[in-house]
């Protein structure tokens, strides 16, 4: 029943999430862009993984072409089925390196590898997609568990952004105990800083 809970509740809020008019999206998705940007702590990152936004999710493409233009290292993830999981590839050039992947998802060019694979270790923060969140950093994804996985076995130390729209905020996610919190709830009307409650999960989980 839990199970079923959750994916009726990520169905509701997709299905909201779809009915935002392109141009209400564009604005709301350039607002959050910019409560991203003025965050000090991505100020203080070099090596940043970020979503490239696909249907209606929040747009990022602002966004990659900005950390781009402050110097950051951008990567794009890359969807690995068979391995269940996530590669972080390099791009300079979003325009050029980008081509539909996994699911229609737009991913790094396969030229780009190996030569542009970072090691996830050395990834400063990580930009988040998602369908659901709450105020307290929980997050329901797409059912896959990549973001899951690759947050907590490959880059524990990144900082966690997550840009949602505030129609997809709700009052408590129903979590399982693999889902990974964010630090940073991100919205076209608020941010929300939920690294207390992080940093009680990773106590929580650590040996």
């Amino acid at each position: 029943m839990y199970g079923t809970d959750r994916n009726l509740l990520r169905q509701r809020i997709l299905k909201e999430r779809a009915g935002v008019s392109p141009d209400l999206r564009g604005k709301w998705s350039t607002a959050i862009t910019e409560r991203i940007l003025s965050l000090p702590e991505l100020a203080k990152t070099e090596i940043v993984l970020v979503y490239m936004h696909f249907r209606s999710e929040v747009q990022t493409d602002r966004l990659i072409k900005a950390l781009l233009t402050r110097g950051k290292t951008v990567c794009l993830p890359v969807t690995l089925p068979e391995e269940h999981r996530l590669l972080a590839v390099r791009i300079s050039d979003p325009l050029h390196d980008v081509e539909p992947g996994y699911q229609g998802i737009p991913e790094p060019r396969p030229g780009l590898l190996p030569k542009a694979l970072v090691p996830p270790g050395d990834i400063d923060a990580v930009i988040v997609p998602g369908c659901v969140f709450d105020a307290c950093g929980g997050r329901l994804g797409y059912g896959g568990g990549y973001y899951d996985r690759f947050l907590a076995g490959e880059a524990p130390a990144a900082h966690r952004l997550a840009p949602a729209f505030a129609l997809q905020v709700v009052d408590r996610v129903p979590c399982e105990p693999h889902d990974q919190l964010m630090d940073y709830l991100i919205t076209e009307e608020n941010h929300y800083d939920c690294r207390s409650n992080r940093d009680a999960q990773d106590r929580c989980l650590s040996p």
